[in-house]
């Protein structure tokens, strides 16, 4: 079950990048590339460094323990991420959009012209470190969680490494917010695929016997999806009923 497991950590890592992306170009926009670089490459090596110490941690936890504690964290993050989807969808809480979080930050960032150059540059690398830590986190998160426990961590960390690749690429050729990126759905998908491991691998922790075995993963996504889909339509109906 690769498959599962490579698109999951794509889609979750897409979603983080994009984000981290959008922070960094703001950075390099206003204060310049060489501040930027430095603070994301400081970012990318404290996560490979990360990795390095969790990857061989995870093999002296017991297996079951392990599918225990990974199914209910994957759970929690994956099911926060689908009810802001879903109300997102329904139209309760604003779509994300790229453009307006990139001119917050290049707002943010021409707002602190006070002080030295080397004070600025400081800052805006910090600030570009901060942006590639703090998502990078979450993608080393899922990465690890989707893949520990099956010997999926190399079709999972293909996944988000083919993630950075591609919005690497589209950054370079576009240099300007990915703001077609169509994020909300990709949020809505990985809310789905993340809470559909969570809940297996919960299951799997708790010596739940699944029929099909692996195949209960897509099987689950798509009760997920069916139930997120019916909650926006009937949170649609509610609040057209409330407007009329």
């Amino acid at each position: 079950m690769a498959a599962p497991a490579l698109s999951a950590a794509f889609l979750a890592s897409l979603v983080e990048v994009v984000e981290a992306f959008t922070i960094v170009l703001a950075v390099g926009t206003v204060r310049g590339w060489r501040p930027a670089l430095i603070g994301t490459g400081c970012a990318l090596v404290a996560l490979a460094l990360l990795v390095l110490l969790l990857g061989p941690a995870l093999t002296l936890i017991p297996l079951q323990a392990l599918q225990l504690v990974i199914g209910v964290l994957l759970m929690m993050f994956g099911l926060r991420w689908l009810r802001k989807a879903i109300l997102r969808a329904a139209g309760f809480i604003a779509l994300h959009d790229e453009d307006a979080a990139f001119a917050k930050e290049t707002g943010a960032l021409q707002a602190g012209d006070s002080g030295t150059a080397s004070r600025r540059n400081w800052l805006a690398g910090l600030t570009a470190f901060k942006a590639v830590m703090l998502e990078g986190i979450e993608v080393v998160f899922i990465v690890l969680a989707v893949g520990a426990g099956r010997g999926l961590l190399w079709p999972a960390s293909l996944g988000a490494l083919a993630a950075c690749a591609l919005v690497l690429a589209l950054g370079l050729i576009l240099r300007k917010p990915l703001a077609r990126v169509p994020e909300n759905t990709l949020k809505f998908a990985v809310g789905v695929m993340i809470s559909a491991f969570g809940i297996y691998w919960t299951g799997e922790g708790l010596g739940v016997s699944w029929p099909g075995a692996d195949l209960a993963i897509p099987a689950l996504a798509a009760l997920l999806l069916a139930s997120a889909l019916t909650l926006v339509a009937a949170f649609r109906k509610r609040s057209v009923e409330m407007t009329a």
